[in-house]
Protein backbone atom coordinates (compact mmCIF):
# COMPACT_ATOMS: atom_id res chain seq x y z
CA UNK A 1 0.00 0.00 0.00
CA UNK A 2 1.04 3.53 -1.04
CA UNK A 3 0.21 6.56 1.15
CA UNK A 4 -1.30 9.60 -0.36
CA UNK A 5 0.00 13.15 0.46
CA UNK A 6 -3.33 14.53 1.57
CA UNK A 7 -3.13 11.68 4.54
CA UNK A 8 -0.78 14.38 5.75
CA UNK A 9 -3.29 17.70 4.86
CA UNK A 10 -4.41 18.04 8.49
CA UNK A 11 -1.28 18.62 10.46
CA UNK A 12 1.86 17.94 9.19
CA UNK A 13 3.18 20.04 6.22
CA UNK A 14 5.95 18.01 3.80
CA UNK A 15 8.48 21.23 2.60
CA UNK A 16 8.20 18.97 -0.55
CA UNK A 17 7.59 15.77 -2.38
CA UNK A 18 11.03 14.48 -2.07
CA UNK A 19 10.76 15.04 1.90
CA UNK A 20 7.28 13.29 1.34
CA UNK A 21 8.46 10.07 -0.57
CA UNK A 22 11.27 9.64 2.13
CA UNK A 23 8.92 10.00 5.38
CA UNK A 24 7.02 7.10 3.47
CA UNK A 25 9.88 4.72 2.90
CA UNK A 26 10.79 4.78 6.82
CA UNK A 27 7.26 3.77 7.25
CA UNK A 28 7.40 0.81 5.35
CA UNK A 29 5.10 2.10 2.47
CA UNK A 30 5.45 0.93 -1.54
CA UNK A 31 4.95 4.39 -3.17
CA UNK A 32 3.39 7.50 -3.32
CA UNK A 33 0.73 9.76 -4.57
CA UNK A 34 1.89 13.44 -4.37
CA UNK A 35 2.30 15.94 -6.95
CA UNK A 36 5.04 15.93 -8.82
CA UNK A 37 5.52 18.92 -10.67
CA UNK A 38 4.93 21.13 -8.01
CA UNK A 39 5.70 20.64 -4.32
CA UNK A 40 2.88 19.88 -1.97
CA UNK A 41 2.13 23.66 -1.28
CA UNK A 42 2.07 24.22 -4.84
CA UNK A 43 4.92 25.79 -5.82
CA UNK A 44 6.86 25.20 -8.87
CA UNK A 45 9.48 22.61 -8.86
CA UNK A 46 12.48 23.03 -11.18
CA UNK A 47 12.98 19.88 -13.63
CA UNK A 48 15.73 19.02 -11.21
CA UNK A 49 13.41 18.98 -9.05
CA UNK A 50 11.68 16.81 -10.82
CA UNK A 51 14.22 14.25 -12.46
CA UNK A 52 15.28 14.08 -8.54
CA UNK A 53 12.06 12.34 -7.79
CA UNK A 54 11.61 9.99 -10.30
CA UNK A 55 15.54 8.89 -9.37
CA UNK A 56 14.86 8.28 -5.59
CA UNK A 57 12.23 6.63 -6.25
CA UNK A 58 13.67 4.27 -8.38
CA UNK A 59 16.22 3.62 -5.82
CA UNK A 60 13.97 3.06 -2.60
CA UNK A 61 11.77 0.60 -5.01
CA UNK A 62 9.14 2.87 -4.62
CA UNK A 63 5.80 3.63 -7.34
CA UNK A 64 5.09 7.09 -7.77
CA UNK A 65 1.42 8.17 -9.12
CA UNK A 66 0.77 12.09 -9.24
CA UNK A 67 -1.91 14.47 -8.11
CA UNK A 68 -2.14 17.19 -11.23
CA UNK A 69 -4.61 19.89 -11.61
CA UNK A 70 -7.50 19.31 -14.58
CA UNK A 71 -7.31 21.52 -17.50
CA UNK A 72 -8.68 25.39 -17.11
CA UNK A 73 -11.30 24.83 -19.52
CA UNK A 74 -9.67 24.28 -22.87
CA UNK A 75 -6.94 25.66 -21.63
CA UNK A 76 -4.28 22.53 -21.77
CA UNK A 77 -0.81 23.97 -20.90
CA UNK A 78 -0.56 23.55 -17.06
CA UNK A 79 -1.90 20.32 -17.94
CA UNK A 80 -0.07 18.98 -20.36
CA UNK A 81 3.32 19.98 -18.48
CA UNK A 82 2.09 18.64 -15.20
CA UNK A 83 1.52 14.98 -18.18
CA UNK A 84 5.55 15.36 -18.76
CA UNK A 85 7.11 16.03 -15.49
CA UNK A 86 4.61 12.54 -14.08
CA UNK A 87 6.30 10.86 -17.35
CA UNK A 88 9.66 11.66 -16.54
CA UNK A 89 9.18 11.00 -12.96
CA UNK A 90 8.07 7.70 -13.87
CA UNK A 91 4.46 8.04 -12.44
CA UNK A 92 2.57 4.74 -13.20
CA UNK A 93 -0.98 7.02 -12.73
CA UNK A 94 -2.24 10.59 -11.90
CA UNK A 95 -5.13 11.72 -9.53
CA UNK A 96 -7.30 14.94 -10.33
CA UNK A 97 -10.03 16.22 -9.07
CA UNK A 98 -12.98 18.85 -10.72
CA UNK A 99 -13.49 20.48 -7.67
CA UNK A 100 -11.42 20.81 -4.60
CA UNK A 101 -14.19 21.66 -2.34
CA UNK A 102 -17.54 19.96 -1.33
CA UNK A 103 -20.31 20.51 -3.81
CA UNK A 104 -23.38 21.30 -1.08
CA UNK A 105 -21.11 24.05 0.36
CA UNK A 106 -19.71 25.58 -2.87
CA UNK A 107 -23.14 25.84 -4.57
CA UNK A 108 -26.02 27.73 -3.74
CA UNK A 109 -28.12 27.33 -6.49
CA UNK A 110 -28.64 25.05 -9.19
CA UNK A 111 -27.06 27.49 -12.09
CA UNK A 112 -23.97 27.89 -10.70
CA UNK A 113 -23.67 23.79 -10.50
CA UNK A 114 -24.93 23.71 -14.00
CA UNK A 115 -21.98 25.66 -14.94
CA UNK A 116 -19.47 24.13 -13.15
CA UNK A 117 -21.15 20.98 -14.52
CA UNK A 118 -20.31 22.49 -17.93
CA UNK A 119 -17.09 23.89 -17.56
CA UNK A 120 -16.08 20.14 -15.78
CA UNK A 121 -16.90 18.58 -19.10
CA UNK A 122 -14.76 21.01 -21.46
CA UNK A 123 -12.07 20.42 -19.13
CA UNK A 124 -12.32 16.64 -19.20
CA UNK A 125 -12.39 16.91 -22.94
CA UNK A 126 -9.61 18.95 -23.44
CA UNK A 127 -7.49 16.15 -21.15
CA UNK A 128 -8.40 13.07 -22.47
CA UNK A 129 -6.30 12.91 -26.09
CA UNK A 130 -3.24 14.28 -24.08
CA UNK A 131 -3.77 11.40 -21.73
CA UNK A 132 -3.67 9.04 -24.92
CA UNK A 133 -0.75 10.76 -26.12
CA UNK A 134 1.45 10.47 -23.08
CA UNK A 135 -0.40 6.94 -21.86
CA UNK A 136 -0.62 7.60 -18.53
CA UNK A 137 -4.07 6.82 -16.98
CA UNK A 138 -5.61 9.25 -14.95
CA UNK A 139 -8.12 8.57 -11.41
CA UNK A 140 -10.57 11.75 -11.54
CA UNK A 141 -11.75 11.48 -7.48
CA UNK A 142 -15.14 11.08 -6.46
CA UNK A 143 -14.67 14.27 -4.26
CA UNK A 144 -17.72 14.91 -2.40
CA UNK A 145 -19.17 16.35 -5.91
CA UNK A 146 -20.13 13.91 -8.52
CA UNK A 147 -22.59 10.86 -7.18
CA UNK A 148 -21.85 7.60 -7.80
CA UNK A 149 -24.54 7.44 -11.26
CA UNK A 150 -23.17 10.97 -12.19
CA UNK A 151 -19.57 9.91 -12.05
CA UNK A 152 -20.34 6.67 -14.04
CA UNK A 153 -22.18 8.93 -17.02
CA UNK A 154 -18.91 10.84 -17.00
CA UNK A 155 -16.68 7.81 -17.81
CA UNK A 156 -19.26 6.46 -20.20
CA UNK A 157 -19.17 10.00 -21.90
CA UNK A 158 -15.75 10.40 -22.24
CA UNK A 159 -14.49 6.84 -22.41
CA UNK A 160 -11.03 6.58 -22.74
CA UNK A 161 -8.77 3.50 -21.75
CA UNK A 162 -6.48 6.73 -19.68
CA UNK A 163 -9.43 8.14 -17.71
CA UNK A 164 -11.30 6.77 -14.71
CA UNK A 165 -11.62 6.80 -11.01
CA UNK A 166 -9.81 7.64 -8.49
CA UNK A 167 -12.40 6.05 -5.91
CA UNK A 168 -12.21 7.52 -2.46
CA UNK A 169 -14.16 4.74 -0.39
CA UNK A 170 -15.42 7.32 2.15
CA UNK A 171 -17.04 10.66 0.42
CA UNK A 172 -20.20 9.70 -1.65
CA UNK A 173 -22.18 8.85 1.79
CA UNK A 174 -22.08 12.99 1.74
CA UNK A 175 -23.59 12.73 -1.13
CA UNK A 176 -26.51 10.76 0.04
CA UNK A 177 -25.18 8.04 -1.81
CA UNK A 178 -24.80 4.39 0.13
CA UNK A 179 -21.18 3.54 0.57
CA UNK A 180 -21.26 0.35 -1.11
CA UNK A 181 -23.25 1.16 -3.80
CA UNK A 182 -21.33 3.93 -4.82
CA UNK A 183 -18.49 1.21 -4.66
CA UNK A 184 -19.96 -1.04 -7.13
CA UNK A 185 -20.91 1.52 -9.91
CA UNK A 186 -17.61 3.19 -9.51
CA UNK A 187 -15.31 -0.10 -9.64
CA UNK A 188 -15.47 -0.73 -12.75
CA UNK A 189 -13.90 2.60 -14.03
CA UNK A 190 -11.07 2.77 -11.00
CA UNK A 191 -7.46 3.58 -11.48
CA UNK A 192 -6.39 4.65 -8.55
CA UNK A 193 -7.55 4.61 -5.14
CA UNK A 194 -7.74 6.59 -1.76
CA UNK A 195 -8.58 3.82 0.42
CA UNK A 196 -9.88 4.81 3.85
CA UNK A 197 -12.93 3.90 6.51
CA UNK A 198 -15.50 6.00 7.61
CA UNK A 199 -17.30 6.74 10.83
CA UNK A 200 -20.91 8.84 11.23
CA UNK A 201 -22.95 10.28 13.94
CA UNK A 202 -25.97 12.73 14.21
CA UNK A 203 -26.06 16.25 13.87
CA UNK A 204 -28.30 19.03 14.18
CA UNK A 205 -28.33 19.62 10.66
CA UNK A 206 -27.96 16.60 9.19
CA UNK A 207 -25.05 14.20 9.92
CA UNK A 208 -21.63 14.46 11.12
CA UNK A 209 -18.58 12.02 9.23
CA UNK A 210 -14.95 11.13 10.38
CA UNK A 211 -12.50 8.96 8.59
CA UNK A 212 -11.14 6.78 11.21
CA UNK A 213 -8.69 3.57 11.71
CA UNK A 214 -9.70 0.36 9.94
CA UNK A 215 -11.52 -1.42 12.31
CA UNK A 216 -13.39 1.44 13.60
CA UNK A 217 -15.87 2.12 10.65
CA UNK A 218 -18.91 0.72 9.04
CA UNK A 219 -17.16 -0.32 5.66
CA UNK A 220 -16.82 -4.03 4.92
CA UNK A 221 -13.09 -2.98 3.66
CA UNK A 222 -12.26 -6.81 2.37
CA UNK A 223 -15.21 -6.88 0.49
CA UNK A 224 -14.88 -3.53 -0.92
CA UNK A 225 -11.12 -4.03 -1.98
CA UNK A 226 -12.61 -7.32 -3.30
CA UNK A 227 -14.91 -5.26 -5.45
CA UNK A 228 -12.30 -3.29 -7.47
CA UNK A 229 -9.67 -6.16 -7.77
CA UNK A 230 -12.14 -8.01 -9.35
CA UNK A 231 -12.96 -5.20 -11.71
CA UNK A 232 -9.49 -3.67 -12.27
CA UNK A 233 -6.73 -6.22 -10.83
CA UNK A 234 -3.80 -4.04 -11.56
CA UNK A 235 -5.46 -1.07 -9.37
CA UNK A 236 -2.86 -0.14 -6.78
CA UNK A 237 -4.01 0.89 -3.15
CA UNK A 238 -3.28 3.78 -1.65
CA UNK A 239 -3.98 5.07 1.88
CA UNK A 240 -5.77 8.39 2.38
CA UNK A 241 -6.75 8.64 6.44
CA UNK A 242 -6.95 12.48 6.86
CA UNK A 243 -6.85 13.41 11.02
CA UNK A 244 -8.80 16.10 11.75
CA UNK A 245 -12.18 16.90 13.41
CA UNK A 246 -15.50 15.53 11.98
CA UNK A 247 -17.38 17.10 8.79
CA UNK A 248 -20.64 18.16 8.93
CA UNK A 249 -23.07 16.96 6.52
CA UNK A 250 -25.84 19.77 6.68
CA UNK A 251 -28.00 17.89 4.60
CA UNK A 252 -30.94 18.99 6.61
CA UNK A 253 -30.97 22.46 5.36
CA UNK A 254 -31.63 24.69 1.98
CA UNK A 255 -28.60 25.13 0.82
CA UNK A 256 -27.71 21.70 0.98
CA UNK A 257 -30.35 20.31 -2.07
CA UNK A 258 -29.75 23.62 -3.87
CA UNK A 259 -26.99 21.74 -6.02
CA UNK A 260 -28.78 18.46 -6.41
CA UNK A 261 -31.81 18.36 -8.39
CA UNK A 262 -32.25 14.55 -8.76
CA UNK A 263 -32.05 13.84 -4.93
CA UNK A 264 -35.03 13.40 -3.31
CA UNK A 265 -36.66 12.01 0.47
CA UNK A 266 -36.22 8.96 -0.55
CA UNK A 267 -32.23 9.34 -0.71
CA UNK A 268 -32.37 11.14 2.22
CA UNK A 269 -34.46 8.91 4.15
CA UNK A 270 -32.01 5.98 3.03
CA UNK A 271 -29.18 7.54 4.48
CA UNK A 272 -30.32 9.03 7.43
CA UNK A 273 -31.59 5.39 8.07
CA UNK A 274 -28.07 4.26 7.65
CA UNK A 275 -26.32 7.12 9.59
CA UNK A 276 -29.01 5.22 12.16
CA UNK A 277 -28.34 2.12 11.96
CA UNK A 278 -24.22 2.26 11.57
CA UNK A 279 -23.76 5.07 14.11
CA UNK A 280 -20.01 5.01 15.59
CA UNK A 281 -19.86 2.98 19.04
CA UNK A 282 -16.87 5.43 19.91
CA UNK A 283 -17.23 9.40 19.48
CA UNK A 284 -15.98 10.49 16.23
CA UNK A 285 -12.28 11.70 16.81
CA UNK A 286 -11.67 15.49 17.84
CA UNK A 287 -8.05 17.00 17.53
CA UNK A 288 -8.28 20.74 17.07
CA UNK A 289 -8.28 20.38 21.70
CA UNK A 290 -4.92 19.27 21.25
CA UNK A 291 -1.55 20.42 21.42
CA UNK A 292 0.40 20.81 17.70
CA UNK A 293 3.00 18.35 18.75
CA UNK A 294 0.28 16.22 19.80
CA UNK A 295 -1.81 16.59 16.39
CA UNK A 296 1.62 15.49 15.07
CA UNK A 297 1.94 12.30 17.11
CA UNK A 298 -1.99 11.05 16.34
CA UNK A 299 -1.49 12.04 12.83
CA UNK A 300 1.44 10.10 12.06
CA UNK A 301 0.11 6.88 14.62
CA UNK A 302 -3.01 6.99 12.46
CA UNK A 303 -1.14 6.36 9.10
CA UNK A 304 1.15 4.02 10.87
CA UNK A 305 -1.43 1.88 12.76
CA UNK A 306 -3.56 1.66 8.97
CA UNK A 307 -0.02 0.62 7.41
CA UNK A 308 -0.08 -2.12 9.91
CA UNK A 309 -3.65 -3.62 9.82
CA UNK A 310 -3.03 -3.26 5.71
CA UNK A 311 -0.29 -5.57 6.28
CA UNK A 312 -1.85 -7.85 8.79
CA UNK A 313 -5.09 -7.89 7.75
CA UNK A 314 -5.53 -6.95 3.47
CA UNK A 315 -2.17 -9.01 2.23
CA UNK A 316 -0.94 -5.44 1.55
Amino acid sequence: MGIASTSYMGVWKPKDTYEFLEHCYALGAAGIQAGVHGDIAGEASTRADVSRIGKRAEQLGMFVEAMVVMPNGSDTTAFEQALKDAHQVGASALRAACLGTRRYESFATLEAWQQHVKFSHESIKAAVPLLEKYKIPLGLENHKDWTADEMANLMKKHSSEYFGVCLDFGNNISLLDDPMDAITKLAPYTVTTHLKNMAVDDDRGGFRMSEVLPTDGYLDLPRAMELVSQARPKTRWLLETITRDPLKVPCLGDKYWASFPDRNGLDLARTLRFIDEHKSAKPLPQISHLSHEQQLKTEDQNVIDWLHYARENLNL
